[in-house]
């Protein structure tokens, strides 16, 4: 019996070292896709042991799956037409020919064969020279002399004008560009030799400015009653001679639609959302990550992600592609998700939402947790699949309760999404160059993901709000968040 028992240990310890070596190897090697292929899928039939033909048949007939719509396929379109909204420069190529050549007559212009092409002019660096007139009086013996003030500017008596601080804040967080870079190009596109610590104190000038401005989207965020929230890592320069980078966060909070917050903090512990949150109750959605518990008030509501759940499942398929009860959860899953698609191409209400999800996905949820449950005591906790049906039975209770809420997503990967630009950006820009300018950075991440989910133009937003910013009220600064600023102008 101990030889028995023995062997079984090691034949476990030897899968589960297996299943690591594979997921290293799918991690470093292997595709990023979360999406099963149609082989992956027919192994329900082929190799499942125990699972027939008919019982994937009748999975595939489940209400959610058919009564959700195929996903449509657009017709291609054609040639691209280009936008109306650009600039038109017309171009004339006259015949060189202008006579007939039967009669010798004069020929007449008839008509134009004309067609289109997308053009565009360099980047022109130009000194930009600003006279103010300055008057005086002949007739008064005082020689009064009087001459208009100067327009705020972003960088007051600074070098650049306040397009080419944009552009430079712009380049950097919008287009991943680091300042060095920009300055090789100022250099070779200009002649101009300017300095990184010269550029830098521009776009650390924009992160002070907005500063104000987040804070007012801040409480706008914490007025509503619903909140998604995501953390990742940036390295930060410390300047305490050691040559390492601390890793510090960033922490992004947002709703659905709507406009999102940065936070910055030295640390990945509790006091960064409890700072952000204060004593808010709404309904906070986020990942299994133990720092977002006990914070808020004491009616805060926490709900899980189902995108991460699978995720875990679609791993223990990567690892082992045989692994039928791991393709059986991301298929349940997946009507998870089948339901909210048809609601949005339905354009149900949030009421409507719910009721579908309670008809349909809420059976499919419950068999996800009863399949784990049986599950939970046949595999190793540290295998891949081990792994996926413990963080779901962990996270349970959060991901029911994505069937109370309509207004909630079944996931958080709009926060994620947020976070992309961050992660190309350390790429490039490698660091933060200092825990003071972490802030800063966090301020101008806050504006430029805000514009880009409200389809707001970041440069003429930045033009507009920001020479003359720090000498706005309090009232007059509640209004240019990147929503108010686009309501406005609609």
């Amino acid at each position: 019996m101990t030889l028995e028992r023995e062997l079984a240990w090691a034949h476990l310890k030897i899968q589960a070292l297996t299943e690591e070596l594979r997921q290293q190897r799918v991690k470093v090697l292997g595709p990023r896709s979360e999406t099963l292929s149609d082989l992956q899928l027919e192994l329900l039939a082929d190799e499942e042991p125990g699972t027939t033909l008919d019982e994937v048949e009748a999975e595939a007939r489940r209400a959610p799956l058919t009564e959700a719509p195929p996903r449509q396929r657009r017709p291609h379109p054609g040639r691209q037409r280009l936008s109306q909204n650009l600039p038109r420069v017309e171009e004339v190529i006259r015949c060189a020919e202008q006579t007939c050549r039967e009669c010798g007559a004069t020929t007449t212009v008839i008509g134009y064969d004309e067609s289109e092409q997308l053009d565009m002019q360099p980047a022109r660096y130009f000194v930009r020279v600003v006279k103010r007139e300055k008057r005086a009086c002949r007739c008064c013996p005082a020689g009064t002399v009087t001459m208009p003030p100067l327009a705020p500017r972003i960088v007051e008596k600074g070098l650049a004008s306040d397009r080419v601080v944009v552009e430079t804040v712009v380049a950097k967080y919008s287009d991943h560009l680091p300042l060095y870079r920009q300055a090789a190009i100022l250099e070779r596109e200009a002649g101009l030799e300017i300095g990184r610590a010269t550029l830098d104190g521009w776009v650390m000038r924009v992160g002070e400015l907005l500063g104000v401005v987040v804070s007012a989207m801040r409480q706008d965020l914490l007025r509503g009653p619903y909140l998604q929230a995501d953390e990742t890592i940036v390295p930060v320069q410390m300047h305490d001679k050691r040559g390492a980078d601390h890793q510090a966060y960033l922490w992004q909070y947002g709703r659905p639609g709507g406009e999102t917050v940065f936070d910055f903090g030295l640390g990945r512990g509790r006091e960064g959302p409890q700072k952000f949150l204060g004593q808010w109750e709404g309904i906070l959605q986020t990942d299994g990550y133990q720092a977002y518990d006990q914070i808020g008030g004491p009616k805060l509501v926490r709900v899980g992600c189902w995108a991460h759940a699978r995720r875990k499942f679609v791993d223990a398929v990567k690892v082992n592609r045989e692994d039928g009860a791991a393709i059986q959860m991301v298929l349940r899953m997946d009507g998870l998700f089948l339901v909210d698609r048809d609601a949005r191409e339905k354009q149900m209400s949030i009421e409507e939402r719910l009721s579908a999800r309670r008809e349909h996905a809420a059976v499919w949820a419950e068999e996800i947790r009863q399949e784990c449950a049986k599950l939970a005591p046949t595999v190793l906790p540290k295998s891949a699949l081990g792994k996926a049906v413990g963080y779901t039975l962990n996270q349970w209770p959060k991901l029911r309760r994505c069937f109370d809420y309509g207004e909630v997503e079944l996931s958080n990967n709009l926060a994620e999404n947020s976070m992309r630009p961050v992660a190309l950006g350390r790429k490039n820009w490698l660091h933060v160059g200092s825990p003071k300018a972490g802030p800063k950075v966090a301020a101008i991440l806050s504006i430029v993901e805000s514009c880009r989910r409200l389809r707001v133009p970041l440069k003429d937003y930045l033009l507009d709000i920001l020479p003359g910013l720090d000498c706005r009220k309090v009232s007059e600064v509640a209004q240019l968040t990147p929503s108010r600023w686009l309501a406005a102008r609609s």
